[in-house]
């Protein structure tokens, strides 16, 4: 797909003009010498390169890791070909060439703002799609898993861009895919700016295609959501999510295989098939988190993707904060116990490897969240509250 020109967007335009007006005082933010590479930050929670678990590969926490044995005879999603102790790793080497890797998204200084920056593939839900033939909503998931991910630091999402790979184009196919595109970015209200449409005779497998995402947004540096004033005390608020998202589906492909049943068949205690209850697109946040931001009292979000609760929450903590999750705050989906009864997944390894039900986390004060709450606008749960201490435990 082309690139395509649009209209100049004027808090964008007004944000680049206030970045190269000429000042006497000190140089551009954005200037670099020349002849290397310098890497500018905002800081260690938003780093302009990161690194997150996704379906295909997890960047989580060393010690977050499992041994992958199936240990009481249930699956992990090292047995499902997961590595995290290999993702820890690519990350421990990566911090060593842009160090402050390990945000949600990458700020970059323009002006008075930042520019906000994320990108993210389906990973093996792809695989889904192309056994049901649902193609149409798979391109909301790709929109959904950078726009979600700039959000976090109270972004407004600005473009999106799309990379589109098969080893032979079918035309219809891609139609059905990019119009997800397309549907993903009006839900988030930003534009599709352009994409790449890559044919590769002989890479993929007949009928099969990859898929990745990149999107561009924009906060006022007074109004970033960066985590530093979260306390003890605060309220953590969940808001719900449409099922597995787009993370965790090579373990649910290997449940899956293990159950005997097939994508056509229901979904145990569902109404439902497997294959429509997988398949459900990725929630889209970002209207809705603009707008709790915009009532006050946020300080800080999680979009709870690969890694689940367990590692995506810390990550806007404070250095000897930690958040005491309420486990029975909220009704855990259909399929998520499905899941855990059919492959005898243990409640650890569930919790850090899926949502759970729970898409998106944000930490606000007591005041704040009572008053979300009683207006009933958005549909949320307050589900924990963070404590002193580190890591996250379930009661």
């Amino acid at each position: 797909m082309a690139t395509t020109s649009i209209a100049s967007n004027t808090e964008l335009s007004r944000a680049i003009a206030a970045s190269i007006r000429p000042s006497s005082n000190k140089p551009l933010a954005t200037q670099q010498p020349k002849g290397r590479c310098t890497f500018n930050r905002f800081s260690d929670r938003f780093p302009l390169l990161s690194v997150r678990a996704t379906s295909n590969s997890s960047m989580s926490k060393e010690n977050s890791s499992k041994s992958g044995d199936g240990a009481g005879g249930g699956l992990t999603y090292k047995d499902a070909g997961v590595d995290i102790d290999a993702g820890s790793e690519l990350v421990r080497r990566i911090a060593k060439m842009a160090p402050g890797i390990g945000g949600f998204g990458g700020l970059f200084p323009l002006g008075d703002s930042y520019l906000v920056a994320g990108t993210d593939g389906v990973g093996t839900k792809l695989k889904l799609a192309f056994e049901t033939g649902i193609h149409e909503t798979i391109g909301i998931d790709l929109v959904a898993m950078s726009v979600n991910d700039i959000v976090t630091s109270g972004a407004k999402p600005l473009f999106f861009l799309d990379y589109y790979a098969t080893s032979r184009l079918d035309v219809d196919l891609a139609e059905k895919v990019i119009k997800g595109i397309v549907d993903g970015c009006q839900q988030s209200d930003c534009t599709l700016l352009g994409g790449e449409t890559a044919e590769m005779p002989g890479f993929y497998a007949e009928g099969e295609y990859d898929l990745s995402g990149f999107a561009v947004g924009i906060v006022k540096k007074e109004s970033v959501i960066d985590g530093k004033n979260i306390a003890a005390g605060d309220v953590l608020i969940g808001l719900p999510s449409s099922g597995v998202h787009s993370n965790g589906f090579s373990l649910v492909r290997r449940v899956l295989a293990q159950s005997g049943l097939s994508l056509n068949d229901q979904l145990p205690g569902g109404s439902v098939t497997l294959g429509e209850a997988l398949m459900a697109p990725t929630s889209i946040y970002v209207k809705q988190v603009l707008d709790l931001i915009s009532k006050g009292g946020v300080k800080g979000i999680a979009h709870i993707t690969g890694g689940g609760f367990t590692d995506n929450i810390p990550r806007v903590f404070p250095k000897g904060l930690g958040a005491f999750i309420y486990k029975d705050s909220w009704e855990v989906p259909t399929l998520f116990k499905w899941i855990q009864e059919a492959g005898r997944i243990e409640d650890a390894e569930m919790s850090r490897t899926f949502n759970m039900g729970i898409g998106m986390v944000l930490v606000m004060t007591e005041e704040a969240s009572r008053r979300i709450l009683e207006e009933g606008q958005h549909k949320a749960y307050r589900i924990g509250e963070v404590v002193h201490g580190e890591g996250v435990s379930y009661h």
